[in-house]
């Protein structure tokens, strides 16, 4: 993509981050976040959504509001997840392009200016892709190689591999996003869905400076299947394929055991094979069941009209009510 005039720096900038049980490390984030943010562009905001924090969480990012007006504080009244916690960010996001990232400074604040940069240059959207996963075991960085060359050959959207939520985006992105009426979010597979003209920046993700990662094995598991079926009917359709494979088997079979008894006549049926047959069909069949189940329980989610989030206190700018 071919650049000739730089757009001008960007007039506003809001920095997202999704939080729980983040006290320990918003002191760092604080102290390394502002001053890139302030040399970028002087009408900012850090909008933290503090995702139902059950320690010092609140008390730390009160404490960091009163020093810096530029934090604005939604406070949700449970934890709802990160995607929905995302989702209330983006919706209340008011600069022009707009960066969300984790608080735990595996994102590194500096790669802003890079990024901030490649958007003058006339992207849409600029995403930060990790050069290592050296931070990750050996089974977590397999799985997500695995899961990402999956989630491309059957989604309609290509998700960048290795790219999470860290990213800057601009304006108009984020209106198109807020027009996304989904209560089951995947959040990158909404933020490739949208499209708009992109390119990536690579960073090295640090460890984190304390605490754990919220997402358990369990957790990325189903996330996965979450991404799975929100962009891709692949699951229910190959079933289709794997009962006209079983049935067009079946029928050969009956063929071929009709043959051979009007040659050879009857012979004593087998209980081992009736048996092993059966229970692999019924396998089959509720393997095939949850599929559907999980798509159904998506259409039952969307159909409540539930609200993503509740905020329970938006503490907004000083000079607002």
């Amino acid at each position: 993509m071919e650049q000739h005039i730089l757009r001008p720096p960007p007039a506003s900038i809001t920095v997202i981050c999704p939080m729980k049980n983040e006290a320990v490390n918003l002191p760092a984030f604080f102290a390394r976040l502002v001053p890139v943010i302030e040399s970028i562009a002087s009408t900012y905001e850090i909008l933290c959504v503090n995702d139902g924090s059950d320690d010092d969480t609140l008390a730390t990012l009160l404490l960091e509001r009163e020093k810096n007006p530029h934090v604005r504080i939604a406070d949700l009244s449970r934890n709802f997840g990160k995607e929905a916690a995302l989702t209330c960010g983006i919706e209340l996001a008011q600069g022009e392009i707009v960066v969300p990232m984790d608080a735990d400074l595996q994102h590194p604040p500096e790669t802003i200016v890079e990024m901030v940069q490649r958007w003058r240059e006339g992207y849409d959207v600029v995403l930060a892709k990790r050069k290592n996963r050296e931070t990750e075991g050996w089974l977590r960085r397999k799985t997500a190689k695995w899961f990402y060359s999956m989630q491309n050959e059957i989604s309609e959207v290509e998700i960048p591999a290795d790219v999470g939520d860290f990213r800057l985006m601009d304006r108009k992105v984020i209106d198109a996003l807020k027009r996304l009426p989904e209560r089951r979010r995947f959040m990158k597979g909404l933020f490739a869905w949208v499209g708009f003209p992109h390119t990536t920046v690579t960073f090295v993700c640090e460890p984190r400076l304390a605490g754990n990662s919220k997402f358990s094995g369990w957790r990325l598991w189903n996330f996965a299947l979450e991404g799975i079926t929100s962009f891709s009917t692949v699951p229910l359709r190959v079933w289709t394929y794997i009962g006209s494979g079983i049935s067009a088997l079946a029928f050969i079979s009956a063929i071929f055991l009709i043959i051979k008894t009007l040659i050879f006549g009857r012979d004593v049926p087998g209980y081992a094979s009736l048996i092993t047959s059966s229970l692999f069909l019924g396998g089959l069949q509720l393997a095939g069941l949850g599929i559907l189940g999980e798509y159904i329980g998506r259409i039952y989610g969307e159909v409540k009209q539930r609200p993503i989030y509740v905020i329970r206190d938006f503490y907004d700018f000083p000079s607002r009510p």
